[in-house]
């Protein structure tokens, strides 16, 4: 997987004032952690962390602080604005080479389905799997091919094999399906919503900022 040097420098938790005017000033302030130490208040540039939180692909970040020698990261969480969705607040975990760790990442569809071909339309329920694994074995993201799924036919997490990380949920859990176009635009407007509603965020929220309040 790919590396992405980051510089990032020491803050004070003050005020929330302070913490604003960091903002206003195209920063992004976040914490980083590592277990069993004592978590670094740090900010960031927004354009720094712009490439880490809007892709499709996982990295590993060689996070330097005020010039310290790297430390090997990623990013946990990520919390927007919820009026402008700017980024204002993340958490980045500090991992070690020889130690598993779970992270999130990207699933990418790849192929043209023959149920689509057949007027079939395609139906992506998860956007993102949570896996278990060493650091150096973290993909940048999770190839599914639908090249053969025909209408009425789904691909499940059972269906993905390797032995570099395990996917951390059930076997039985739809990745992606090909569904008939009727039942498509039979489906009502308000089970549509509530369907929209229980599919799982791209991003997940980020830790609050309760000691800068």
């Amino acid at each position: 997987m790919s590396e992405l040097t980051i510089k990032a420098k020491r803050r004070v938790l003050t005020t929330k004032g302070a913490v604003n005017k960091l903002r206003k000033a195209g920063n992004v302030p976040g914490i980083f952690y590592v277990s069993g130490q004592e978590p670094i208040p740090v900010y960031l540039t927004e354009s720094a962390l712009r490439p880490l939180v809007y892709t499709a692909e996982t990295h590993i970040i060689n996070l330097v602080i005020d010039e310290d020698q790297p430390r090997k990261a990623i990013v946990k969480d990520v919390q927007f604005d919820p009026v402008t969705d700017k980024i204002i607040h993340c958490d980045i975990m500090g991992i070690s080479l020889d130690h598993e760790i779970q992270v999130e990442v990207p699933v990418v569809l790849e192929g043209a389905s023959i149920g689509v071909k057949e007027g079939g339309i395609l139906q992506q329920l998860l956007h993102k799997l949570t896996i278990t694994c060493l650091p150096g074995n973290i993909p940048e993201h999770i190839s599914v091919d639908i090249t053969n799924l025909k209408i009425g036919e789904s691909v499940h997490v059972k269906d993905i094999v390797t032995d570099k990380y395990k996917v951390e949920h059930n076997d039985d859990v739809v990745i992606a399906s090909v569904v008939h176009a009727r039942v498509q635009e039979e489906t009502p407007a308000e089970e549509t919503e509530t369907e929209e509603a229980m599919e799982p965020e791209v991003i997940s929220k980020g830790k609050s900022e309760e000691t800068e309040e």
